[in-house]
């Protein structure tokens, strides 16, 4: 069940903060860990600031949470509160005591009272319980004794509150047993409401607890903190499915945005094209605009627009129809493409950023062709150890795969070119994203694995199998282009080989440059460098 959480609105915790400020800064942490929940927690945690827009995090709470333990610490000295039950405990026995010593002419067996008394513990506590069998003499004593015996179980708690922490208290402000306890409830109530915060479970955070320990001010931007979580909901950006958030369709498709968007402020401006073709594809009718008819125009009547026509030509029945009256849809010219998009999930992509700059590439094209060119073949591939099929809202989520760290790109451009199979298109290519190592093979249904026999080599049995599959691509129309997170001179070789067997394009960049590629095109043999 979809939950929406309502909060007083407050205009200074989150004034001018949006759901789309918030599911961005929830992106950037996307971005970092790769994982849904991580990043809402890192949200939930870290709080968002963007520009002059602040709101605090579960952490900055929670640090005035130690903050305020820290203070109450420094401030106040607890040992002198059992000080003042081991005085009065001292005061009681004496007075015994000498209620003793007065009728002990007359009673001798008062001696063993004042054995007893003489080895009480030296823990009040203790003492206090093994009094609670004695039969008092003084009846004032007795009668004050039992006033400390009904403060037992607080006395015990002391005790053991200076046993565990007594050294933190290091103030110089004496305190009494009783605003000791009192100094006591206020700690617990801030240990409570820290496990609280900690828990990352907002629900279950104590409201009224956190404005009387913390004040109205850190309760406003708690509540700027639960608006957070309701505003990504309400924008339509994540579902709360109770024990995890999911990513909306909508939140799939920001994100999509957010990375092209990225990229584009590192390229430098220029004109907004669609797929430039040197010969025209199918014709297709845009009916919101109609044209009168021209002798060898294609007879895509409007008839509604022809019958009216004639109607007010000519009027009457049945019904004359000349070429005047003629008007046709226009139409323009269209072409489409079948796209997969081969995404490295390899171990060795964990290195210098390389995959989060690989995802960020692959989610922006994936957008980028929904947006421009939705009746598009648009697939994704992952290839590790082996390949397997994704998702457009696999994306967000996905991440390098250290249980099969082996990169098997040969396997990768079969299951690519079986989804182009599928799709039957004249324009057909596959975009490699790889930082260009293949360790794994597959040969007559049997996986290969195998290490490069140097640090930045290749494994050369898997390389020759890779460009074997390569030209079986090339062979059915299929073109490769590759971007190459990498730029070691034996890596840049095997791209650079298969880059020629299948005349496509080659990109090389670093993940930390994604707005800088050289350009190596085998078509028209030139080398370029596209920068910022």
């Amino acid at each position: 069940m979809r939950r929406i959480r309502y909060s007083r609105w407050n205009a200074s915790s989150a004034e001018s903060v949006g759901a789309e400020s918030v599911f961005e800064q929830l992106n950037d942490h996307m971005n970092d860990t790769g994982d849904l929940q991580q990043a809402m927690r890192r949200l939930m945690q870290r709080g968002l600031k963007q520009g002059e827009k602040k709101v605090a995090g579960l952490d900055e709470l929670l640090s005035q949470v130690t903050r305020e333990m820290r203070r109450l610490y420094e401030r106040y000295q607890i040992q002198s509160g059992l000080n003042e039950v081991e005085q009065k405990l001292r005061s009681i026995v004496e007075q015994e005591r000498q209620a003793l010593e007065g009728e002990q002419d007359a009673r001798p067996d008062l001696e063993a009272k004042k054995e007893f008394l003489d080895h009480l513990p030296s823990k009040p506590s203790e003492a206090i319980e093994k009094l609670a069998s004695y039969t008092f003499e003084d009846p004032q004593a007795s009668s004050e004794f039992q006033e400390l015996l009904s403060q037992l179980e607080q006395i015990r708690r002391l005790e053991n509150s200076i046993r565990r922490e007594g050294n933190l208290f290091r103030g110089q402000l004496p305190v009494n047993f009783q605003e000791a306890q009192e100094l006591l409830d206020q700690i617990e109530e801030l240990r409570r409401l820290e496990s609280q915060l900690s828990s990352m479970r907002l629900e279950d955070v104590d409201t009224d607890l956190l404005k009387n320990m913390l004040g109205q001010d850190i309760l406003q931007d708690f509540k700027g903190i639960m608006r957070m979580e309701s505003l990504l909901e309400e924008g339509g950006y994540v579902v709360d499915r109770g024990d995890h958030f999911e990513l909306t369709p909508r939140g799939v498709r920001r994100i999509g945005q957010l990375a092209l968007r990225d990229i584009y402020r590192q390229l430098k401006r220029d004109a907004v094209g669609r797929h430039s073709i040197r010969r025209r594809g199918s014709q297709e009718l845009v009916t919101e605009e109609s044209r009168p008819y021209v002798q060898g125009d294609a007879l895509n009547l409007n008839m509604i627009q022809t019958l009216k026509n004639a109607l007010m030509n000519d009027g009457g029945v049945p019904l004359r129809l000349r070429p005047s009256d003629f008007v046709v849809y226009d139409s323009e010219h269209t072409t489409r493409a079948a796209t997969v998009l081969l995404l490295d999930m390899s171990w060795s992509m964990s290195w210098e950023g390389r995959f989060a700059a690989a995802k960020k590439v692959a989610m922006a094209m994936e957008s980028l062709v929904r947006s421009l060119n939705p009746r598009d073949y648009f697939g994704i591939v992952g290839f590790f150890t082996r390949a397997v099929e994704l998702k457009a809202k696999d994306l967000p989520e996905a991440t390098w795969n250290m249980g099969d760290p082996f990169t098997n790109l040969q396997d990768g451009l079969h299951l690519a070119a079986e989804l182009l199979e599928r799709r039957p298109s004249q324009n057909q290519q596959m975009i490699v994203i790889t930082d260009g190592q293949p360790t794994a093979y597959c040969r007559q249904g049997r996986l290969y694995c195998e290490w490069p026999l140097s640090f930045g080599g290749i494994s050369q049995r898997a390389a020759e199998e890779t460009l074997k599959e390569a030209e079986r691509v090339t062979r059915k129309g299929i073109t490769i282009n590759t971007f190459m997170l990498d730029d070691s001179p034996v890596l840049r070789t095997f791209v650079d080989e298969m880059t020629r067997i299948n005349r496509g394009r080659a990109f090389y960049t670093r993940p930390d440059h994604l707005g800088e590629y050289l350009l190596v095109d085998y078509v028209s043999r030139r080398r370029k460098k596209l920068q910022k």
